[in-house]
């Protein structure tokens, strides 16, 4: 967390708070979140810069300035706030970005995992953060592509979904999901698949993404949007979290397994 979906209904809620706003100046309180260039030079070579638009890639946010990019991972916990200079910075706020307008977006991030990178804009598709994402779980999305990827895979399925070399920004949650609503088992190695099994997962993997994206993604701990809004898909979610409850298709007990590390929920006999 947070995965696309939270990450796309962040970037909304920026694109209205702060497009148009110009940095007075930069505080960075935890050197950490700061991966490249050198804070220093993070600081410096923002002020004077004015938001022009606030983008996505997978689960990176864009935040395009006159002259650069910041290129923000979210990590576990991150997340954006816009306040009044006057209001005090919680032991959690790491990055002060402060507003012409009186305010400051603060990124706050309990945990400390998320980063940021400052890049100039003709290089910033170049960066090691971005350069090898594979397509948006839309349009972009070809059967092609996605038969193509798993043509010589042995990994897990489940383990595919979360390179995001095959698609970007799909974690541990949405990967159950996907997995689920295409009656597909989780350890099963990706070049297995059939013709009409990528198809399927193919389509639930864009019709999952949009429905998350339209619902304001999952809140399962501390998710909230840039307005301090929790999502709602929690309220849709078929399969993850629901160790031992009935499956709706078949009702038998869901199972949750160790999958590509991570905590994997689905249905046995639905997903044979």
């Amino acid at each position: 967390m947070p995965e696309l979906p939270e990450v796309e209904n962040v970037r909304q809620g920026l694109e209205r708070l702060i497009v148009g706003q110009k940095i007075k100046a930069v505080n960075v309180l935890w050197s950490n979140i700061i991966k490249d260039p050198t804070v220093e030079d993070f600081k410096q070579n923002l002020i004077g810069e004015t938001f022009l638009s606030i983008n996505r890639r997978g689960k990176f946010l864009l935040f395009e300035t006159t002259d650069y990019i910041v290129i923000s991972h979210l990590r576990m916990e991150g997340k954006y706030k816009l306040e009044s200079e006057e209001h005090p910075p919680t032991k959690h706020t790491h990055v002060i970005f402060s507003l012409n307008n009186g305010k400051e977006l603060r990124y706050l991030d309990v945990r400390k995992f998320g980063k940021m990178s400052l890049v100039e804009k003709s290089k910033a598709y170049e960066h090691p953060s971005l350069r090898s994402l594979g397509p948006e779980p839309n349009e972009e999305l070809t059967l092609s592509h996605v038969s193509a990827f798993l043509r010589n895979r042995k990994r897990s399925i489940k383990a595919c979904l979360l390179d995001q070399k095959m698609v970007a920004g799909i974690g541990n949650i949405y990967a159950d999901e996907i997995l689920f609503a295409s009656g597909i088992h989780p350890e099963r190695q990706g070049h297995t698949l059939s013709s009409t099994e990528q198809k399927k997962l193919k389509e639930a993997i864009v019709t999952i993404m949009k429905k998350a994206v339209e619902a304001g993604g999952t809140t399962i701990r501390t998710y909230a949007n840039a307005f301090g809004d929790s999502g709602s898909f929690q309220n849709q979610l078929m399969v993850y979290g629901k160790e031992g409850e009935p499956c709706p298709n078949c009702q038998t007990a869901f199972i949750k397994t160790k999958v590509a590390q991570r905590g994997t929920h689905y249905c046995p006999l639905c997903q044979k």
